[in-house]
């Protein structure tokens, strides 16, 4: 049976899909979630994940009482068939195809494919994830063209209808704080600040005023400069009084 108030999130235990978790706790009364170890080189991201789980259960009993099962899959396989930044040792750089070398050819169409699977398993009608086209590295496979095609092969291959929800889509970074403030208040952000992980070289060893991380991959370039904006920001407002 489908629970048409239910949705599946793309939990990697970063900042995106916190947040987005939060924003499908708001909207919906069922929510489970999905990660996959995929042989990433930032495998601490897999280390933080349950923690940041059980502390946004913390957030509220109503989040609490929607979070349900989650679910961790192993798709080691793209470790074994690309070579990118993301999954072997390697400098990161741009490509001659105009493309950073963190991208990883196929990881979210995979991701996607397998949600879909646990979805319709569990009889969940939506899927949620941090894709975003505004404040990205390029990726192709983030673009929301991708993600539309992509519900659709998904229903016509699995006579379904499903639907992906990509909350951050038209979002910066900046916008992006802003957003779990406005879901989770300033709890949210601590929980986001101190808890997640993002940075692409899984830095963890200093606690900067945007989060863990080496302060100089595209991920922490991007997250440091989003939360100096929303903190500017935040930081104006009572002048503006």
């Amino acid at each position: 049976m489908l629970a048409t108030d239910s949705a599946l999130v793309l939990f990697s235990g970063g900042q995106d899909s916190t947040t987005c978790l939060a924003w499908a706790l708001k909207h919906y009364s069922r929510v489970e979630t999905i990660g996959f170890d995929y042989g990433q080189r930032h495998a601490i991201e897999l280390t933080v994940r349950p923690g940041v789980l059980e502390q946004m259960r913390r957030q509220s009993p109503e989040w609490d009482s929607r979070l349900g099962q989650d679910h961790m899959i192993d798709l080691s396989l793209i470790s074994a068939i690309s070579d990118t930044a993301m999954t072997q040792n390697v400098e990161i750089v741009m490509q001659e195809n105009g493309l950073p070398n963190t991208f990883v050819p196929g990881r979210n169409l995979l991701f996607m494919t397998v949600a879909a699977t646990v979805a319709y398993r569990r009889g969940l009608t939506v899927l949620v994830g941090g894709m975003c086209e505004t404040d990205f590295s390029g990726y192709p496979d983030c673009r929301d063209d991708t993600m539309k095609a992509l519900q659709v092969a998904l229903n016509l291959g699995m006579n379904t209808r499903l639907k992906l929800e990509t909350p951050l889509m038209w979002l910066d970074k900046a916008q992006s704080w802003d957003l779990a403030e406005d879901l989770g208040g300033q709890p949210l952000v601590d929980l986001i600040r101190s808890g997640t992980h993002t940075c692409y070289l899984g830095e963890r060893g200093e606690l900067h005023d945007w989060g863990y991380g080496c302060g100089t991959c595209p991920a922490c370039a991007l997250r440091a400069n989003g939360y100096q904006q929303y903190a500017a920001r935040k930081a104006a407002k009572p002048a503006l009084k």
